[in-house]
């Protein structure tokens, strides 16, 4: 529409009714915020913009599809747009991305974040994931201080798979084995007193010093002071690579004990163990592959980390793979 036509159709609008005003925002509605989305994409991306196949940063403007920008690399001529090579790259309904946003704030399942944003179940089950992707990875860097470890354990779930290795359950069954076996997958969480998390499923059955040392050992500071159960395997990795080490009897019910000035319990991993399981009893099972991405989530919103659409979209975008 140019722009005298525009002035006259503006110069219009209070003379419209209550339902027509009503009738007119609900159509602006999804525009405003496919506009909001685009603008928000923009600003996160143009600081570190750059071809995602040879990482050149001199591109020039090349058009427009599917709502964003397109940009033509100077070097190898590929063309890309500022969602090409993330997670989010080819979903549609980016007007919606806010609002479901909104709905992963709200921890809603499948079916009740499809209704309210107005989406397919597997629209919005897909949607899940992708946003995960890197929120699962915005992790600290490295843990400090008095570092609590303990593990965990979920029964393994194959939910959603069309092939199973195992007999089909009911859902909500048990393990058919009794105790610690690999019927259960291992979640290992570490957390120092600053509140810094940082967590992995080990895989199945009992945890091991090598499953420390793959997923402990790179985000743990060598001067810290870890402290763990009477888990054999926690001593055996501690010894080996040389770190302070220190243990709480929990099966004989010593909750906490003092080393000099310092208290030594493992009360804060298990608090986020039990607020994590609370939580996760909303989506009524999940399957074990996307274990991961619910840590992630879990950890995100827990201590209100994320508190807004606007930022949880833009740690899903805020990365691109080079």
């Amino acid at each position: 529409m140019k722009a005298p036509r525009f002035k006259g159709w503006f110069a219009k609008l209070p003379s419209l009714n209550q339902p027509q005003r009503r009738q007119l925002l609900d159509a602006l509605y999804p525009a405003a915020g496919l506009d909001q989305v685009v603008a928000l994409i923009s600003e996160v991306r143009a600081p570190s913009r750059c071809c995602p196949r040879c990482g050149n940063e001199r591109c020039y403007r090349h058009g427009f599809a599917n709502d964003l920008q397109r940009y033509r690399c100077c070097a190898c001529g590929r063309t890309f747009n500022d969602l090409t090579g993330t997670p989010l790259a080819r979903l549609r309904l980016k007007a919606k991305w806010l609002a479901y946003s909104q709905v992963m704030l709200d921890s809603l399942p499948v079916r009740k974040a499809a209704d309210r944003v107005g989406v397919h179940r597997n629209t919005a089950f897909r949607w899940r994931h992708r946003f995960l992707h890197w929120v699962k990875l915005d992790r600290p860097a490295v843990l400090n201080g008095i570092v609590e470890a303990d593990e965990t354990f979920l029964l393994e779930s194959q939910k959603g798979s069309r092939t199973l290795d195992r007999p089909p359950r009911h859902r909500g069954g048990h393990a058919v084995k009794r105790g610690i076996s690999s019927e259960l997958d291992c979640i290992l969480v570490a957390r120092d007193r600053e509140g810094r998390t940082v967590d992995a499923v080990t895989g199945r059955g009992a945890l091991t010093a090598a499953q420390l040392a793959r997923d402990l050992l790179p985000r743990l500071n060598r001067q810290a002071l870890l402290v763990s159960d009477s888990h054999a395997a926690y001593r055996a990795f501690a010894r080996k690579h040389r770190i302070a080490h220190e243990t709480v009897n929990v099966r004989a019910s010593v909750r906490v004990r003092r080393l000099g000035s310092l208290a030594i319990h493992v009360q804060n991993v298990n608090a986020y163990h039990h607020r994590f399981k609370a939580w996760l009893q909303g989506f009524h099972g999940v399957a074990s592959r996307y274990l991961p991405n619910y840590l992630g989530w879990s950890w995100a919103l827990d201590g209100q980390r994320i508190i807004s659409p606007e930022q949880l979209l833009r740690i899903a975008i805020s990365f691109i793979n080079r």
